[in-house]
């Protein structure tokens, strides 16, 4: 029964995460239609972060007022929400609208998701429970595009059957959720908001995750464009989905090593894996940004992304809630801000220079977190990745 009940939460997780990428292969598609260059569309993009800050600043003590159960059947329905809207007005006005309300969702479901795990263990090894929720999140925020790709390679389309699929999908998940228990204690006198905290130390490790999520976002609002050049567009919820979730084969051996090592290595693995990225896609090679897709994955869902909140939480000591929020603040930051720029860059200048510009950035901003892990003292408390 446990396992059936974790089951239930996984997949309402998968399904929360698979709508917040549904539409990535549909960028480029979608712009040309409403008539607007790259940058407009990395807004668009951005309204997903837009939706996740103010609820992970201010709502993130929501589930102890009225359950987390609630938040999850919440965030399903947000979802189901964002996608019909997609589906009966595409455009990229109702992208933006729509990948607003999926952060807000994504942000409820996140706040939740590894304690409600956890309980639904019964107590059982906090690792087991962080393991699945890791897994169903990776796999949701890539088998969204890929699925969408899948069908856009067999007939072009604004609303591709992805879309009613995933509705499906999330009527399914919304039932299987509605019969999860949820024991938790609640009261109306819970607070709601909880600060993040940065401890002393830690805005290194925030400023890797930083540099790794914004490589994220660039293959997922802006590849598509570049790759639409040489007729390959359909093919880019495939780069997503190598981008978000081979970083899971990576985890097992980064929570082997001691942080900083994890840290580091995922800091030079990212120049290398963007290079391929970018050289792919400006030179119609679909295997070169597949290869660095799936080297990225592991720098930014492997050893950087479990490296650096080990580190932050081991240094957090007994403010370990708020100190994570400030770690999640980061990469969302780094998620959004790079990725505008290079979207403006991209109409200004074209892909060639906005990518090389980018390219630049993201070695300078390696070499200062490389020296700056050397300079910091390192602390037994985080000495290996758990």
């Amino acid at each position: 029964m446990r396992c059936f009940d974790a089951l239930r939460l996984a997949f309402a997780l998968c399904i929360i995460t698979s709508a917040s990428n549904l539409q990535a292969p549909l960028y480029s598609a979608l712009a040309a239609k409403d008539g607007v260059g790259v940058g407009v569309t990395t807004v668009a993009f951005a309204c997903y972060v837009f939706g996740i800050i103010p609820v992970l600043l201010s709502l993130n003590g929501l589930s102890e007022r009225v359950g987390r159960k609630s938040l999850i059947l919440t965030a399903l329905v947000l979802c189901l929400v964002a996608t019909t809207l997609t589906l009966v007005a595409p455009g990229i006005l109702a992208l933006g609208i729509a990948r607003f309300l999926v952060g807000v969702a994504t942000a409820l479901a996140s706040s939740v998701a590894p304690g409600y795990m956890h309980d639904l263990f019964s107590g059982g090894d906090h690792r087991r429970a962080a393991n699945w929720v890791t897994a169903a999140t990776s796999l949701g925020f890539g088998l969204g595009p890929a699925v969408t790709s899948l069908f856009l390679l067999r007939a072009s389309s604004l609303t591709p059957p992805s879309f009613p699929l995933y509705l499906l999908a999330a009527v399914v998940a919304f039932v299987l959720a509605a019969g999860l228990r949820d024991d938790a204690p609640r009261s109306c006198r819970a607070p709601l908001a909880r600060l993040p905290f940065f401890p002393a130390g830690s805005l290194i490790f925030g400023w890797a995750i930083l540099l790794a999520w914004g490589t994220v976002g660039l293959v997922i609002a802006i590849l598509p464009s570049a790759l639409q050049k040489h007729g390959l567009s359909e093919w880019s919820g495939f780069a997503v989905l190598a981008t978000c979730s081979c970083g899971v084969l990576f985890q097992p051996l980064a929570r082997l090593l001691p942080s900083r090592t994890s840290t580091r290595i995922g800091l030079l693995i990212l120049p290398v894996a963007y290079a391929l990225i970018a050289w792919g896609a400006l030179h119609g090679q679909f295997a070169g940004v597949l290869a660095g897709a799936v080297l990225a994955s592991s720098a930014c869902y492997g050893f950087i992304y479990l490296g650096g909140l080990s580190a932050v939480l081991a240094l957090a000591e007994e403010r370990r809630a708020a100190a994570s929020a400030g770690f999640f603040l980061m990469a969302y930051f780094g998620f959004i801000l790079p990725v505008m720029v290079t979207g403006v860059l991209v109409d200004w200048f074209g892909h060639t220079v906005a990518l090389s510009w980018y390219g630049g950035g993201l070695i300078f901003g390696v070499v200062l977190a490389l020296v700056g892990l050397r300079r910091s003292r390192p602390r037994s408390q985080y000495a290996q990745v758990r």
